[in-house]
């Protein structure tokens, strides 16, 4: 521990005496890295873990200025294996963050081309979604977003079809063979059904939601992606991303989240606010 104290002080004082653009380069590395592990970890049981490694060495420091041999020789151990303690206690986070890492490489954000075709995608799905929730019947969508859910698509069937309102209500039809799981969208393909997803280990979720709601959260928290789920009991429209989820979504409130999911700057789409007014203008002329 003392050499490590050394070393900082060592590090502080060239810091502070004689920067240098590696210097300054090397703090903001660093730093960058930092803020990213806390990004990581927050909101989850990590950042807990996180903030007690912090404590354990904030405590090591004042043990050793007050002289207490015993709990420094403590504490001093379980830092000098920290490297080995956060891989084990972190395993699930970082495994989800090479995850993110390696699929993130693969491709892009999905793009579309066209305002109209946009349009078109937000009607259908929307349509599909009022008509199961009307009749109850469950359905599970996932919408890929920046980070590729290739794994996912390969749990389930592979279709690569166009979306359409018929298509994805025939699909969740029960009794059907692809009613059972998720389907997955990529830009205006339906590229899989009946997908196998994670479900998520969150403590706080109602215990009254079931399995397709979990496994709606599930994605979404070690992903980017969206998903529309219809409850098979109650007949609610929720949308899952970011690992929470807005229930209650009449057909006003799921065109304004479906457009600004297909209208968002980073699918590479150029739309003005002219195209968007004229474009919820059709659709209400089309009700």
């Amino acid at each position: 521990m003392q050499t490590l104290w050394v070393q900082i002080k060592s590090v502080l004082w060239n810091v502070f005496n004689r920067p240098t653009i590696a210097d300054v380069l090397d703090i903001f590395i660093v730093a960058f890295l930092l803020y990213e592990l806390l990004m990581l970890t927050k909101e989850t049981r990590a950042s807990a873990v996180l903030k007690g490694l912090a404590m354990l060495v904030l405590a090591s420091w004042v043990s050793d200025l007050l002289g207490l041999t015993a709990l420094n020789w403590v504490l001093l151990n379980v830092v000098n294996n920290g490297a080995v303690v956060i891989v084990i206690l972190f395993q699930p986070e970082l495994r989800k963050a090479l995850e993110q890492i390696g699929r993130g490489t693969i491709r892009g954000s999905s793009r579309l081309t066209d305002t109209q075709q946009s349009g078109h995608l937000v009607r259908e799905l929307t349509n599909c979604l009022v008509n199961l929730s009307r009749r109850r019947v469950g359905a599970l969508i996932v919408i890929e977003q920046r980070i590729g859910l290739k794994d996912i698509i390969e749990t389930g069937t592979a279709l690569d079809s166009q979306i359409s309102s018929a298509l994805l209500e025939n699909i969740f039809e029960p009794n059907t063979p692809l009613h059972d799981g998720a389907v997955v969208l990529r830009s205006d393909r339906i590229m899989a059904a009946a997908c196998i997803l994670t479900l998520s280990e969150g403590k706080e979720i109602s215990r009254e939601l079931g399995t397709r709601h979990r496994a709606a959260l599930g994605i979404t928290e070690s992903t980017d992606a969206i998903t529309l789920i219809v409850s098979e009991e109650t007949g609610i429209i929720s949308l899952a991303k970011n690992g929470r989820l807005t229930r209650h979504l009449d057909r006003a409130a799921l065109e304004e989240l479906l457009t600004s999911i297909y209208y968002q700057k980073d699918t590479g789409l150029i739309v003005t606010l002219r195209d968007k007014l004229k474009w919820r203008k059709e659709v209400r002329n089309e009700r």
